[in-house]
């Protein structure tokens, strides 16, 4: 089914789009610019469209009008007085004035109002940083983007617990690394990451591992002089590697990076020097030359994405243990085993269970489990059903996601196979999730968005206290530098205190990222001496 928005002049086509798609995510949204002499044609080229709208700018004010199929009378009209010297209020404006008329339209409001970005926390964070008051950005949030009171509430107390959890880091020197491991044992209906079945690959992953290892040695070197605060291996599936594979790997991470004790334990920050100098906690040899003592470690976190529970053995969590790691995820999504059949997850409920409980017993004290609110065919009862199971295992941390169906995934790919399913989330499975995660003990510490969520909500991690994943929040924030290693993952370089971020992505497809490794490298290397001149 298809919406159409026709524009007399290239303007603001994000922002509109993002609108649209926020009231009818099930729709597909086109938008283009027209000549004014031929603004029927897009109507005329999409008889079936649901509805089709027009957006005219005006030399002091923006029309809005609405359409019902090939109707030449308007059913909805509407405008707004604008400067356009001002951008940012003229875009502020237009949203205010178009949500107003889609609500009218669509008979419905959204929780987030306005707001369609992924980061909504950015906002309060940044007036608390700048001395506001909570009063002050609930009036600001309410009438700037008709965002609801339950929304605004938890944008705040998110963005106090970021603050919080982030006050330990560094931002100018610090960094953090992430290592893609891009296998699965089977691909999830509504995935979209870097995933590839690994009975497919299983020949060649310890070729993957040898790129990844250079990229991790290179990566030690170009950053020598700046402290690692957070590590964080995920995927795809990290525990579809086979257990000496993910011993080598994480062994790898720790030897270059100078994380491990003599005992091959990942050691974590906070160590004070003799001399009470700080040092960069990634390579021991620049502490001695430049005489500032022994190494000093600045590492807070690393995590192993576990994830699928039929990917977890004891033998696994062994080389986990071992090596000290301080916080994994096993991810049900769901403990519906219909849904889990439906979405493509091989697993079953009772082997989530078993996955947990056998980390438990081998002393993995901070577990996190993902779940997913507006999967195919699943009711409110379903999601109440997960949450009590849930609360029976008791995990340290729980991330609630709402659905989000990607272009890249088979649920959108193959619609034809897949359109008739029920997909439907609301205010009552959010509330509920939440509702749950408290009584556990749970509070928020981090929250995003993502285009085309079911319910037009959120994804938000709930953490026990001293259990949040510090990564999370920077992945989020975007205020410090993340190294991005192996197929598919993106580096993120933020410099000019935070107000420049530059991304520089690695290859998808497997058999490149082995050809092209070097290649990889050297453009991480290009952007880092760009900054550096600068």
């Amino acid at each position: 089914m298809m919406i159409t928005v026709e524009l007399n002049k290239a303007d603001f086509e994000y922002d509109i789009h993002s609108l649209v798609k926020a009231f009818y995510p099930e729709h597909d949204v086109l938008v283009r610019a027209v000549c004014t002499e031929k603004a029927e044609n897009l109507r005329a080229s999409y008889p079936e469209a649901v509805f089709h709208l027009t957006v005219v700018y005006e030399e002091a004010e923006i029309l809005f009008s609405f359409f019902h199929g090939q109707e030449s009378e308007a059913a909805l009209c509407g405008a707004v007085s604008v400067d356009y010297a001002d951008r940012k209020e003229t875009k502020n404006r237009l949203k205010q004035r178009f949500y107003e008329l889609l609500t009218a339209f669509s008979g419905r409001t959204l929780p987030w109002g306005t707001l369609t970005g992924i980061r909504p926390t950015k906002i309060p964070y940044a007036m608390l940083e700048d001395g506001a008051s909570e009063d002050a950005i609930r009036t600001y949030m309410r009438e700037t983007y008709f965002t609801s009171g339950e929304k605004i509430d938890l944008s705040i107390e998110t963005a106090k617990r970021e603050r919080q959890l982030l006050s330990r880091i560094d931002y100018e020197d610090g960094y953090s690394l992430y290592i893609g491991i891009p296998f699965c044992p089977s691909t999830c209906l509504y995935c979209s990451f870097t995933s590839y079945p690994i009975h497919t690959w299983k020949k060649r992953v310890d070729e993957y591992l040898d790129a990844l290892c250079k990229e991790i040695s290179w990566t030690a070197k170009a950053c020598r002089d700046k402290y690692l605060n957070a590590v964080y291996i995920g995927g795809g599936t990290p525990t579809s590697l086979e257990p000496e594979q993910l011993e080598r790997l994480i062994v790898q991470i720790g030897e270059s990076f100078h994380l491990m004790d003599a005992e091959g334990r990942i050691v974590y920050g906070g160590i004070e020097r003799e001399n009470g100098k700080v040092c960069p906690g990634v390579a021991a040899d620049v502490c001695a030359r430049s005489d500032k003592g022994s190494l000093s470690n600045h590492l807070l976190e690393f995590t192993v994405e576990a994830g699928r529970p039929d990917s977890i053995t004891t033998e696994k969590l062994a080389v986990l243990k071992r090596h000290n790691i301080s916080r994994i995820s096993i991810n049900p999504q769901t403990m519906k085993e219909e849904t889990l059949r439906l979405i493509g997850r091989h697993h079953t409920v009772e082997q989530t269970r078993q996955s947990f409980f056998l980390a438990r017993e081998m002393g993995l004290d901070n577990i996190n489990m993902d779940l997913i609110v507006g999967l195919p065919e699943e009711s409110t009862d379903d999601v109440r059903r997960t949450m009590e199971e849930i609360m029976k295992l008791g995990p340290d941390n729980v991330t609630v996601h709402s659905l989000a169906i990607k272009r890249a995934s088979r649920l959108r790919i193959e619609r034809e196979n897949y359109g008739h399913l029920h997909i439907k989330n609301t205010w009552e499975n959010i509330q509920l999730t939440a509702d749950y995660c408290r009584r556990m003990g749970l509070e928020p510490y981090y929250l995003y968005r993502q285009k085309n969520m079911a319910g037009n909500f959120e994804n938000v991690g709930y953490a026990a206290p001293g259990k949040a994943g510090v990564y999370n929040i920077l992945i989020m924030e975007e205020k410090q530098s993340i190294m991005a290693l192996g197929a598919g993952a993106t580096t993120k370089i933020v410099s000019d205190h935070g107000n420049r971020i530059e991304r520089v992505g690695n290859v998808k497809d497997i058999t490149n990222y082995l050809e092209r490794v070097d290649e990889m490298i050297e453009r991480k290397q290009v952007l880092l001496n760009k900054i550096g001149k600068r």
